[in-house]
Protein backbone atom coordinates (compact mmCIF):
# COMPACT_ATOMS: atom_id res chain seq x y z
CA UNK A 1 0.00 0.00 0.00
CA UNK A 2 1.33 3.63 -0.56
CA UNK A 3 2.92 5.76 1.71
CA UNK A 4 1.62 8.70 3.42
CA UNK A 5 4.72 9.88 2.23
CA UNK A 6 4.90 8.38 -0.94
CA UNK A 7 1.66 9.89 -2.05
CA UNK A 8 2.65 13.35 -0.81
CA UNK A 9 5.90 13.48 -2.50
CA UNK A 10 4.42 12.11 -6.17
CA UNK A 11 2.31 15.67 -5.54
CA UNK A 12 5.18 17.40 -5.32
CA UNK A 13 6.26 20.85 -7.43
CA UNK A 14 9.67 20.49 -9.32
CA UNK A 15 11.41 22.58 -7.06
CA UNK A 16 10.86 20.45 -4.42
CA UNK A 17 10.71 16.88 -5.11
CA UNK A 18 13.71 15.25 -3.81
CA UNK A 19 12.75 16.73 -0.48
CA UNK A 20 13.13 13.67 2.46
CA UNK A 21 9.79 12.65 3.25
CA UNK A 22 10.57 12.75 6.66
CA UNK A 23 11.11 16.56 6.14
CA UNK A 24 7.36 16.88 4.32
CA UNK A 25 5.92 15.07 6.95
CA UNK A 26 6.83 16.65 9.88
CA UNK A 27 6.92 19.98 8.69
CA UNK A 28 3.25 19.58 7.43
CA UNK A 29 1.59 19.85 10.82
CA UNK A 30 4.03 22.62 11.83
CA UNK A 31 2.87 24.27 8.94
CA UNK A 32 -0.59 23.77 9.67
CA UNK A 33 -0.67 25.47 12.76
CA UNK A 34 1.47 28.63 10.96
CA UNK A 35 -1.13 29.24 8.65
CA UNK A 36 -4.09 28.59 11.24
CA UNK A 37 -2.12 31.23 13.39
CA UNK A 38 -1.98 33.26 10.18
CA UNK A 39 -5.16 33.58 9.02
CA UNK A 40 -6.14 34.19 12.36
CA UNK A 41 -4.34 37.60 12.93
CA UNK A 42 -5.55 39.47 10.60
CA UNK A 43 -5.10 42.48 12.36
CA UNK A 44 -2.18 45.01 12.32
CA UNK A 45 -1.99 47.85 9.42
CA UNK A 46 -5.66 47.38 8.83
CA UNK A 47 -4.92 43.60 7.24
CA UNK A 48 -7.65 41.21 7.15
CA UNK A 49 -8.03 37.38 6.47
CA UNK A 50 -10.35 38.25 3.78
CA UNK A 51 -8.63 40.71 1.81
CA UNK A 52 -9.16 39.84 -2.05
CA UNK A 53 -6.25 38.05 -3.52
CA UNK A 54 -5.00 39.41 -6.31
CA UNK A 55 -4.37 36.59 -9.37
CA UNK A 56 -1.30 35.41 -10.58
CA UNK A 57 1.14 32.48 -11.64
CA UNK A 58 4.05 31.08 -9.75
CA UNK A 59 7.08 32.80 -10.41
CA UNK A 60 5.23 35.75 -12.41
CA UNK A 61 7.35 38.30 -10.67
CA UNK A 62 10.77 36.55 -11.79
CA UNK A 63 10.75 37.41 -15.39
CA UNK A 64 7.79 39.42 -15.45
CA UNK A 65 5.59 41.41 -13.49
CA UNK A 66 3.25 40.24 -11.03
CA UNK A 67 -0.08 42.02 -11.42
CA UNK A 68 0.67 45.08 -13.65
CA UNK A 69 -1.00 47.88 -12.77
CA UNK A 70 -0.39 51.77 -13.02
CA UNK A 71 -3.21 52.58 -10.81
CA UNK A 72 -1.36 55.07 -7.59
CA UNK A 73 -2.96 55.32 -4.03
CA UNK A 74 -3.09 53.61 -1.20
CA UNK A 75 -0.36 51.72 1.41
CA UNK A 76 1.64 49.33 0.86
CA UNK A 77 2.89 47.38 3.84
CA UNK A 78 5.86 45.82 3.91
CA UNK A 79 7.43 43.70 6.86
CA UNK A 80 11.18 43.18 7.78
CA UNK A 81 14.07 41.67 10.07
CA UNK A 82 15.88 43.72 11.69
CA UNK A 83 16.84 46.93 10.17
CA UNK A 84 20.48 47.56 11.15
CA UNK A 85 20.52 51.49 9.53
CA UNK A 86 18.60 53.91 7.87
CA UNK A 87 21.85 55.88 7.09
CA UNK A 88 22.44 54.90 3.70
CA UNK A 89 26.85 54.98 4.51
CA UNK A 90 25.88 52.59 7.74
CA UNK A 91 23.43 49.56 6.11
CA UNK A 92 25.04 46.63 4.92
CA UNK A 93 21.64 44.45 4.54
CA UNK A 94 20.04 44.23 0.85
CA UNK A 95 17.04 44.32 2.03
CA UNK A 96 17.39 47.66 3.97
CA UNK A 97 18.94 48.26 0.56
CA UNK A 98 15.80 47.94 -1.08
CA UNK A 99 14.04 50.20 1.25
CA UNK A 100 16.24 52.98 0.75
CA UNK A 101 15.40 52.85 -3.22
CA UNK A 102 12.36 55.02 -1.62
CA UNK A 103 14.44 57.52 -0.24
CA UNK A 104 17.79 57.27 -1.90
CA UNK A 105 18.89 57.97 -5.14
CA UNK A 106 22.59 57.21 -6.64
CA UNK A 107 24.29 58.48 -9.69
CA UNK A 108 23.46 54.87 -11.25
CA UNK A 109 20.93 52.34 -9.84
CA UNK A 110 19.76 48.85 -10.69
CA UNK A 111 17.02 48.60 -13.32
CA UNK A 112 13.54 48.05 -12.79
CA UNK A 113 12.89 46.16 -16.03
CA UNK A 114 11.50 42.20 -16.21
CA UNK A 115 14.50 40.28 -16.60
CA UNK A 116 16.95 42.98 -16.12
CA UNK A 117 16.99 44.02 -12.96
CA UNK A 118 20.26 42.86 -12.15
CA UNK A 119 22.39 45.63 -14.73
CA UNK A 120 22.46 49.13 -14.08
CA UNK A 121 20.81 52.19 -15.37
CA UNK A 122 21.39 55.94 -14.88
CA UNK A 123 19.42 57.35 -12.16
CA UNK A 124 21.35 60.97 -10.80
CA UNK A 125 23.40 60.94 -13.38
CA UNK A 126 22.40 61.69 -17.00
CA UNK A 127 24.13 58.58 -18.30
CA UNK A 128 26.22 55.65 -17.22
CA UNK A 129 29.60 57.92 -17.24
CA UNK A 130 32.64 58.01 -19.35
CA UNK A 131 34.80 56.06 -18.66
CA UNK A 132 38.84 56.94 -19.75
CA UNK A 133 40.70 55.00 -22.28
CA UNK A 134 43.33 53.54 -19.74
CA UNK A 135 39.77 53.07 -17.34
CA UNK A 136 41.99 55.48 -14.84
CA UNK A 137 38.91 57.86 -14.67
CA UNK A 138 35.08 57.93 -14.38
CA UNK A 139 33.15 61.08 -15.36
CA UNK A 140 29.38 61.44 -14.59
CA UNK A 141 26.88 64.55 -15.26
CA UNK A 142 23.95 65.31 -12.54
CA UNK A 143 20.61 65.73 -14.20
CA UNK A 144 18.82 69.00 -14.12
CA UNK A 145 15.69 69.17 -11.77
CA UNK A 146 16.89 67.13 -8.94
CA UNK A 147 16.74 68.27 -5.49
CA UNK A 148 16.46 66.94 -1.77
CA UNK A 149 13.64 66.95 0.03
CA UNK A 150 14.22 70.69 1.66
CA UNK A 151 13.87 71.92 -2.06
CA UNK A 152 17.95 72.55 -2.58
CA UNK A 153 19.58 71.08 -5.71
CA UNK A 154 21.35 67.93 -5.75
CA UNK A 155 24.91 68.74 -6.50
CA UNK A 156 27.95 66.79 -7.75
CA UNK A 157 29.83 68.10 -4.01
CA UNK A 158 27.12 66.81 -2.29
CA UNK A 159 27.49 63.48 -3.98
CA UNK A 160 31.16 63.37 -3.00
CA UNK A 161 30.29 64.37 0.91
CA UNK A 162 28.13 61.57 0.68
CA UNK A 163 30.94 59.84 -0.72
CA UNK A 164 33.34 60.97 1.64
CA UNK A 165 31.13 60.08 5.06
CA UNK A 166 32.22 56.70 4.61
CA UNK A 167 35.99 57.28 5.39
CA UNK A 168 35.10 58.27 8.92
CA UNK A 169 35.46 55.03 9.78
CA UNK A 170 35.18 56.14 14.17
CA UNK A 171 31.71 57.38 13.29
CA UNK A 172 30.41 55.84 10.56
CA UNK A 173 30.43 52.24 10.35
CA UNK A 174 28.71 49.17 9.46
CA UNK A 175 28.93 50.04 5.76
CA UNK A 176 30.24 48.88 2.82
CA UNK A 177 33.76 50.22 2.24
CA UNK A 178 34.53 49.87 -1.08
CA UNK A 179 35.14 53.79 -1.74
CA UNK A 180 37.54 53.70 0.78
CA UNK A 181 39.72 51.14 -1.10
CA UNK A 182 39.12 52.36 -4.78
CA UNK A 183 39.63 56.49 -3.41
CA UNK A 184 41.81 56.78 -0.46
CA UNK A 185 45.64 57.23 -0.45
CA UNK A 186 47.62 54.42 1.18
CA UNK A 187 50.57 56.66 1.77
CA UNK A 188 48.37 59.63 3.21
CA UNK A 189 44.94 58.24 4.04
CA UNK A 190 42.17 60.56 4.10
CA UNK A 191 40.46 60.84 7.57
CA UNK A 192 37.08 61.82 6.41
CA UNK A 193 34.63 64.88 6.50
CA UNK A 194 34.98 65.29 10.69
CA UNK A 195 38.61 65.30 11.23
CA UNK A 196 39.39 69.29 11.49
CA UNK A 197 43.47 68.40 11.96
CA UNK A 198 45.37 71.14 10.13
CA UNK A 199 47.73 68.78 7.91
CA UNK A 200 44.11 67.00 7.00
CA UNK A 201 44.62 65.35 3.23
CA UNK A 202 41.83 66.32 0.92
CA UNK A 203 40.02 63.37 -1.14
CA UNK A 204 41.34 64.59 -4.52
CA UNK A 205 40.70 61.22 -6.03
CA UNK A 206 36.96 62.77 -6.54
CA UNK A 207 36.83 65.99 -8.10
CA UNK A 208 33.85 68.05 -8.63
CA UNK A 209 34.87 70.86 -11.61
CA UNK A 210 31.16 71.97 -11.19
CA UNK A 211 28.11 71.35 -9.58
CA UNK A 212 26.68 68.80 -12.49
CA UNK A 213 30.20 66.79 -12.54
CA UNK A 214 31.98 64.49 -10.73
CA UNK A 215 35.19 63.39 -11.78
CA UNK A 216 36.15 59.59 -10.43
CA UNK A 217 40.24 58.87 -10.78
CA UNK A 218 41.38 55.38 -9.69
CA UNK A 219 44.64 53.99 -9.06
CA UNK A 220 43.79 50.67 -11.09
CA UNK A 221 41.33 49.98 -13.78
CA UNK A 222 37.98 48.63 -12.26
CA UNK A 223 35.51 48.34 -14.13
CA UNK A 224 32.81 47.41 -10.95
CA UNK A 225 32.57 51.17 -10.17
CA UNK A 226 29.28 51.29 -11.49
CA UNK A 227 27.98 48.88 -8.59
CA UNK A 228 29.91 50.54 -6.15
CA UNK A 229 28.06 54.09 -7.43
CA UNK A 230 24.95 52.27 -6.77
CA UNK A 231 25.22 51.76 -3.49
CA UNK A 232 22.92 53.33 -1.29
CA UNK A 233 26.41 54.25 0.54
CA UNK A 234 27.35 56.50 -2.27
CA UNK A 235 24.29 58.76 -2.09
CA UNK A 236 24.35 62.09 -1.94
CA UNK A 237 23.89 63.84 1.67
CA UNK A 238 23.73 67.66 2.46
CA UNK A 239 26.31 68.64 4.58
CA UNK A 240 24.07 70.85 6.32
CA UNK A 241 22.05 68.18 7.30
CA UNK A 242 24.31 65.73 8.37
CA UNK A 243 24.25 64.70 11.96
CA UNK A 244 26.85 62.25 11.68
CA UNK A 245 26.56 59.36 13.68
CA UNK A 246 22.29 60.16 14.42
CA UNK A 247 21.91 60.54 10.46
CA UNK A 248 20.17 57.34 10.28
CA UNK A 249 17.28 58.82 12.48
CA UNK A 250 16.11 61.70 9.91
CA UNK A 251 18.23 60.69 6.42
CA UNK A 252 17.48 63.99 4.36
CA UNK A 253 15.63 62.05 1.15
CA UNK A 254 16.51 62.50 -2.63
CA UNK A 255 13.74 59.69 -3.63
CA UNK A 256 10.03 59.58 -4.44
CA UNK A 257 9.44 59.10 -0.13
CA UNK A 258 10.91 60.55 2.88
CA UNK A 259 10.84 59.19 6.33
CA UNK A 260 8.67 61.00 8.22
CA UNK A 261 8.49 58.77 11.55
CA UNK A 262 10.03 56.02 13.00
CA UNK A 263 8.31 53.89 15.62
CA UNK A 264 9.10 50.43 17.28
CA UNK A 265 5.34 49.34 17.62
CA UNK A 266 3.92 50.71 14.62
CA UNK A 267 6.83 51.08 12.48
CA UNK A 268 8.92 53.04 9.77
CA UNK A 269 6.54 55.59 7.86
CA UNK A 270 7.55 56.96 4.36
CA UNK A 271 5.37 59.34 2.69
CA UNK A 272 5.96 61.34 -0.44
CA UNK A 273 8.60 63.56 -1.43
CA UNK A 274 6.68 66.99 -3.34
CA UNK A 275 10.46 67.99 -4.26
CA UNK A 276 10.89 64.61 -5.98
CA UNK A 277 10.26 64.90 -9.97
CA UNK A 278 9.01 61.76 -11.57
CA UNK A 279 10.19 63.47 -14.85
CA UNK A 280 13.87 63.13 -13.54
CA UNK A 281 13.70 59.31 -12.69
CA UNK A 282 13.37 56.73 -14.65
CA UNK A 283 13.12 54.08 -12.20
CA UNK A 284 10.63 54.78 -9.80
CA UNK A 285 6.84 54.62 -10.20
CA UNK A 286 6.01 55.57 -6.33
CA UNK A 287 2.71 54.28 -6.89
CA UNK A 288 1.30 53.91 -2.96
CA UNK A 289 0.68 57.65 -1.23
CA UNK A 290 2.60 56.30 1.18
CA UNK A 291 4.94 53.32 2.47
CA UNK A 292 4.78 51.06 6.20
CA UNK A 293 7.29 49.31 7.15
CA UNK A 294 7.12 46.53 10.06
CA UNK A 295 10.93 45.63 11.65
CA UNK A 296 12.32 43.11 13.74
CA UNK A 297 9.55 40.45 12.79
CA UNK A 298 10.86 36.28 12.76
CA UNK A 299 10.49 34.81 9.36
CA UNK A 300 7.27 32.93 11.02
CA UNK A 301 5.90 36.41 12.32
CA UNK A 302 6.60 37.74 8.25
CA UNK A 303 4.65 34.88 6.90
CA UNK A 304 1.58 34.73 9.03
CA UNK A 305 1.47 38.72 8.14
CA UNK A 306 1.35 37.89 4.54
CA UNK A 307 -0.59 35.03 4.50
CA UNK A 308 -3.17 36.59 6.93
CA UNK A 309 -3.08 39.76 4.06
CA UNK A 310 -1.89 42.25 6.84
CA UNK A 311 0.92 43.11 4.92
CA UNK A 312 2.03 42.91 1.18
CA UNK A 313 6.03 42.13 0.71
CA UNK A 314 9.02 40.95 2.70
CA UNK A 315 12.32 42.75 1.87
CA UNK A 316 14.47 40.95 4.28
CA UNK A 317 15.36 38.36 1.38
CA UNK A 318 15.59 35.56 3.02
CA UNK A 319 12.37 34.38 0.96
CA UNK A 320 9.55 32.27 3.21
CA UNK A 321 9.76 30.47 6.51
CA UNK A 322 10.73 26.33 5.80
CA UNK A 323 7.16 25.76 7.20
CA UNK A 324 5.61 27.00 4.12
CA UNK A 325 7.53 26.31 2.04
CA UNK A 326 6.89 22.52 3.73
CA UNK A 327 2.70 23.23 2.64
CA UNK A 328 3.77 23.87 -0.91
CA UNK A 329 5.29 21.36 -1.12
CA UNK A 330 2.99 18.90 0.42
CA UNK A 331 0.33 20.28 -1.75
CA UNK A 332 0.74 21.73 -5.63
CA UNK A 333 -2.67 22.90 -5.76
CA UNK A 334 -2.64 25.19 -3.21
CA UNK A 335 -3.74 28.84 -3.84
CA UNK A 336 -0.81 29.77 -1.96
CA UNK A 337 1.84 28.57 -4.80
CA UNK A 338 0.50 31.12 -7.42
CA UNK A 339 1.97 34.02 -5.20
CA UNK A 340 5.31 32.25 -4.87
CA UNK A 341 8.47 33.52 -6.89
CA UNK A 342 10.84 31.23 -6.88
CA UNK A 343 14.71 32.02 -7.41
CA UNK A 344 18.31 31.08 -6.50
CA UNK A 345 20.12 34.07 -4.73
CA UNK A 346 23.49 33.66 -5.30
CA UNK A 347 24.67 32.38 -1.78
CA UNK A 348 27.00 29.99 -2.68
CA UNK A 349 27.55 27.24 0.22
CA UNK A 350 31.89 26.17 0.08
CA UNK A 351 34.18 24.36 1.64
CA UNK A 352 37.47 26.48 1.81
CA UNK A 353 40.85 24.42 2.29
CA UNK A 354 43.84 26.82 3.67
CA UNK A 355 46.74 26.43 1.71
CA UNK A 356 49.23 27.22 4.88
CA UNK A 357 47.15 24.80 7.29
CA UNK A 358 48.76 21.77 6.71
CA UNK A 359 48.36 18.83 5.06
CA UNK A 360 46.25 21.14 2.76
CA UNK A 361 49.23 22.85 1.30
CA UNK A 362 49.86 20.12 -0.43
CA UNK A 363 47.41 20.12 -3.49
CA UNK A 364 46.66 16.19 -3.62
CA UNK A 365 45.52 16.41 -0.22
CA UNK A 366 42.86 19.19 -1.24
CA UNK A 367 41.91 16.89 -4.47
CA UNK A 368 41.22 14.01 -2.24
CA UNK A 369 38.66 16.08 -0.47
CA UNK A 370 37.21 17.37 -3.49
CA UNK A 371 36.52 14.05 -4.73
CA UNK A 372 35.03 12.33 -1.61
CA UNK A 373 32.34 15.04 -1.40
CA UNK A 374 28.49 14.01 -2.36
CA UNK A 375 26.77 17.34 -3.00
CA UNK A 376 23.58 15.30 -2.75
CA UNK A 377 23.45 14.39 0.22
CA UNK A 378 24.44 17.91 1.36
CA UNK A 379 21.95 18.88 -0.46
CA UNK A 380 19.31 16.77 1.14
CA UNK A 381 20.54 18.07 4.76
CA UNK A 382 20.13 21.47 3.37
CA UNK A 383 16.08 20.78 2.70
CA UNK A 384 16.31 19.10 -0.51
CA UNK A 385 16.17 20.92 -3.88
CA UNK A 386 13.38 23.74 -2.82
CA UNK A 387 16.30 25.21 -0.49
CA UNK A 388 19.38 24.48 -2.11
CA UNK A 389 20.71 23.61 -5.81
CA UNK A 390 24.08 21.47 -5.84
CA UNK A 391 26.59 23.57 -7.19
CA UNK A 392 30.24 22.40 -8.07
CA UNK A 393 31.48 25.47 -9.79
CA UNK A 394 32.18 28.81 -8.25
CA UNK A 395 29.36 30.89 -10.39
CA UNK A 396 26.63 31.81 -8.99
CA UNK A 397 23.53 30.63 -11.53
CA UNK A 398 21.71 33.95 -12.12
CA UNK A 399 25.41 35.10 -13.25
CA UNK A 400 25.47 34.85 -17.27
CA UNK A 401 28.52 33.58 -18.91
CA UNK A 402 29.60 31.19 -16.63
CA UNK A 403 31.62 27.37 -16.53
CA UNK A 404 29.24 24.52 -17.01
CA UNK A 405 28.23 22.64 -14.11
CA UNK A 406 29.45 19.08 -14.55
CA UNK A 407 27.31 18.41 -11.05
CA UNK A 408 30.09 15.41 -10.49
CA UNK A 409 28.78 12.95 -7.84
CA UNK A 410 31.98 11.55 -5.03
CA UNK A 411 34.17 9.65 -6.53
CA UNK A 412 36.35 7.55 -3.67
CA UNK A 413 38.72 5.86 -6.07
CA UNK A 414 40.18 8.88 -7.03
CA UNK A 415 40.43 10.57 -3.34
CA UNK A 416 42.43 7.54 -2.28
CA UNK A 417 44.42 8.29 -4.96
CA UNK A 418 44.75 11.49 -3.76
CA UNK A 419 45.75 10.82 -0.82
CA UNK A 420 48.73 8.14 -1.62
CA UNK A 421 49.73 11.27 -3.69
CA UNK A 422 49.98 13.32 -0.87
CA UNK A 423 51.95 10.92 1.20
CA UNK A 424 48.54 10.38 3.49
CA UNK A 425 47.27 6.79 1.83
CA UNK A 426 45.60 5.97 5.83
CA UNK A 427 44.07 9.61 5.51
CA UNK A 428 44.75 11.78 8.29
CA UNK A 429 42.82 14.50 10.85
CA UNK A 430 41.83 17.86 10.94
CA UNK A 431 39.59 20.71 11.87
CA UNK A 432 36.51 21.75 10.24
CA UNK A 433 35.67 25.11 11.22
CA UNK A 434 31.33 25.86 11.24
CA UNK A 435 29.46 29.03 12.19
CA UNK A 436 27.39 27.83 15.06
CA UNK A 437 24.20 27.85 13.15
CA UNK A 438 22.12 24.74 13.22
CA UNK A 439 21.89 24.41 9.20
CA UNK A 440 25.77 24.78 8.77
CA UNK A 441 26.44 22.36 11.67
CA UNK A 442 24.41 19.84 9.89
CA UNK A 443 26.13 19.73 6.42
CA UNK A 444 29.40 19.80 8.51
CA UNK A 445 28.14 17.14 10.23
CA UNK A 446 27.47 15.57 6.98
CA UNK A 447 30.75 16.73 5.22
CA UNK A 448 32.52 15.03 7.79
CA UNK A 449 31.36 11.96 7.72
CA UNK A 450 31.91 11.98 4.14
CA UNK A 451 35.73 12.28 4.60
CA UNK A 452 35.52 9.65 7.41
CA UNK A 453 34.92 7.20 4.30
CA UNK A 454 38.12 7.76 3.19
CA UNK A 455 39.84 8.28 6.47
CA UNK A 456 40.31 11.73 6.95
CA UNK A 457 38.76 12.37 10.37
CA UNK A 458 37.55 16.08 10.22
CA UNK A 459 36.36 17.68 13.82
CA UNK A 460 33.32 19.67 13.15
CA UNK A 461 33.78 22.10 15.62
CA UNK A 462 31.10 25.12 15.90
CA UNK A 463 32.35 28.80 16.36
CA UNK A 464 30.07 31.96 17.43
CA UNK A 465 27.82 33.55 14.04
CA UNK A 466 28.43 36.98 15.21
CA UNK A 467 32.53 36.60 15.14
CA UNK A 468 32.95 33.71 12.75
CA UNK A 469 34.14 35.47 9.78
CA UNK A 470 35.11 38.83 11.46
CA UNK A 471 37.68 37.10 13.41
CA UNK A 472 37.95 33.39 13.51
CA UNK A 473 37.94 32.41 9.31
CA UNK A 474 38.65 35.85 8.69
CA UNK A 475 41.92 35.86 10.64
CA UNK A 476 44.93 34.77 8.92
CA UNK A 477 46.91 33.92 11.58
CA UNK A 478 43.56 32.22 13.92
CA UNK A 479 43.14 29.60 10.72
CA UNK A 480 46.81 28.56 11.63
CA UNK A 481 46.97 28.52 14.95
CA UNK A 482 43.64 26.40 15.91
CA UNK A 483 44.51 24.31 12.77
CA UNK A 484 41.69 25.02 10.65
CA UNK A 485 42.34 22.50 7.60
CA UNK A 486 38.19 23.22 6.55
CA UNK A 487 36.19 25.97 6.33
CA UNK A 488 32.55 26.19 5.61
CA UNK A 489 31.14 29.00 4.53
CA UNK A 490 28.98 30.78 2.36
CA UNK A 491 29.78 33.54 0.04
CA UNK A 492 27.46 36.22 -1.58
CA UNK A 493 28.58 38.99 -3.57
CA UNK A 494 28.05 42.51 -3.18
CA UNK A 495 27.54 42.63 -6.95
CA UNK A 496 25.83 40.68 -9.83
CA UNK A 497 29.13 40.41 -11.60
CA UNK A 498 31.95 37.96 -12.01
CA UNK A 499 34.85 39.95 -10.55
CA UNK A 500 32.49 40.84 -7.40
CA UNK A 501 32.26 37.13 -6.69
CA UNK A 502 35.59 35.92 -7.87
CA UNK A 503 38.14 38.72 -6.21
CA UNK A 504 37.38 38.61 -2.79
CA UNK A 505 37.67 34.74 -2.72
CA UNK A 506 40.64 34.03 -5.52
CA UNK A 507 43.14 37.09 -5.34
CA UNK A 508 46.18 36.58 -3.20
CA UNK A 509 46.50 40.86 -3.10
CA UNK A 510 43.15 40.62 -1.27
CA UNK A 511 44.14 38.47 1.91
CA UNK A 512 44.13 40.48 5.00
CA UNK A 513 44.75 39.87 8.63
CA UNK A 514 40.96 41.11 9.91
CA UNK A 515 38.03 40.46 7.80
CA UNK A 516 39.64 38.01 4.90
CA UNK A 517 37.15 36.60 2.53
CA UNK A 518 40.46 34.61 0.99
CA UNK A 519 39.04 31.87 2.87
CA UNK A 520 41.54 29.59 1.56
CA UNK A 521 44.64 31.52 1.48
CA UNK A 522 44.87 30.99 -2.47
CA UNK A 523 48.11 33.34 -3.45
CA UNK A 524 48.99 31.93 -6.78
CA UNK A 525 50.50 34.23 -9.28
CA UNK A 526 49.38 32.67 -12.32
CA UNK A 527 45.49 33.18 -10.42
CA UNK A 528 46.42 36.49 -9.69
CA UNK A 529 47.46 37.46 -13.93
CA UNK A 530 44.49 35.55 -14.82
CA UNK A 531 42.27 38.06 -12.78
CA UNK A 532 44.44 41.36 -14.05
CA UNK A 533 43.38 40.09 -17.42
CA UNK A 534 39.88 39.45 -16.45
CA UNK A 535 39.37 43.20 -14.97
CA UNK A 536 41.33 44.58 -18.47
CA UNK A 537 39.05 42.04 -20.93
CA UNK A 538 35.63 43.09 -18.92
CA UNK A 539 34.29 39.68 -20.75
CA UNK A 540 32.62 36.88 -19.12
CA UNK A 541 35.18 34.66 -20.93
CA UNK A 542 38.75 35.82 -19.37
CA UNK A 543 36.47 35.43 -15.36
CA UNK A 544 35.81 32.03 -17.13
CA UNK A 545 39.46 31.06 -17.26
CA UNK A 546 40.26 32.42 -13.22
CA UNK A 547 37.28 30.08 -12.14
CA UNK A 548 38.80 27.02 -14.47
CA UNK A 549 42.27 27.69 -12.90
CA UNK A 550 41.14 28.20 -9.36
CA UNK A 551 38.97 24.99 -9.48
CA UNK A 552 42.51 22.83 -10.76
CA UNK A 553 43.86 23.82 -7.10
CA UNK A 554 41.06 22.66 -5.31
CA UNK A 555 41.41 25.01 -2.90
CA UNK A 556 37.94 25.73 -2.76
CA UNK A 557 35.24 22.36 -3.09
CA UNK A 558 31.37 24.42 -3.70
CA UNK A 559 28.30 22.49 -2.64
CA UNK A 560 25.35 24.40 -2.70
CA UNK A 561 23.26 27.66 -3.47
CA UNK A 562 20.73 28.89 -1.38
CA UNK A 563 17.61 28.61 -3.22
CA UNK A 564 14.36 30.81 -2.08
CA UNK A 565 10.64 31.68 -1.92
CA UNK A 566 9.71 34.61 -1.95
CA UNK A 567 5.54 35.42 -0.96
CA UNK A 568 3.44 38.48 -2.63
CA UNK A 569 0.87 39.47 -0.32
CA UNK A 570 -2.59 39.20 -1.34
CA UNK A 571 -3.00 42.70 -2.78
CA UNK A 572 0.55 43.51 -4.18
CA UNK A 573 0.15 44.84 -7.80
CA UNK A 574 3.73 45.49 -9.61
CA UNK A 575 5.28 42.40 -8.12
CA UNK A 576 8.65 43.13 -9.79
CA UNK A 577 11.76 40.23 -8.42
CA UNK A 578 15.03 42.91 -7.93
CA UNK A 579 17.65 39.78 -7.92
CA UNK A 580 20.07 41.66 -6.16
CA UNK A 581 18.14 42.27 -3.34
CA UNK A 582 16.04 38.89 -3.23
CA UNK A 583 12.55 40.54 -3.14
CA UNK A 584 10.40 42.44 -4.38
CA UNK A 585 11.11 45.58 -5.47
CA UNK A 586 9.84 48.87 -3.05
CA UNK A 587 10.76 51.19 -5.93
CA UNK A 588 7.74 49.71 -8.54
CA UNK A 589 5.57 47.64 -6.15
CA UNK A 590 2.05 49.16 -5.82
CA UNK A 591 -1.43 48.21 -4.34
CA UNK A 592 -4.40 48.96 -6.54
Amino acid sequence: MESTGERLSGRLPAWARGWPRRRILSAAGVVLLVVVIAVSCGGGSGGRADVPVVEGQPDAGVTGVRAPSTEAGGTLRAVSGEIDSLDPQRSYLPGVWNLMRLYTRTLVTYSSEPGRTDELVPDLATDMGTVSEDGLSWTFTLREGIRFEDGRPITAQDVKYGIQRSFASDVIVGGPTYVVDLFDDPANPYPGPYSTEEDDPDLTSIETPDERTIVFRLRAPQPDLPFVLALPSSSPVPAEADTRGDYGADPVSTGPYAITSVDPATGILLERNPQWDPATDDVRTALPDRVVVRAGLNGVERDQALLAGSADLDITGAGVHSATTARLAADEDHPVRNRIDDLTTGAVRLLALPTDVAPFDDPNCRAAVAAAVDRVDVQEVLGGPGNAVRRSVLWPRALDGGPEDGDPGPDLAAARTALEACGRPDGFSTVLAVPDAQSSVDVADEVSAQLGEIGIEAEVRPLSAISFYATDVGAPASVVANGYGIVLATWTADFPTPASFLTPLVDGRSIRPVGNTNYGRLDDPDVNALVDTARAARQPAAWRDVAAAVDATSVYVPLAETRIQVLAGQRLRNGLVMQPYSGYDLATAGVR
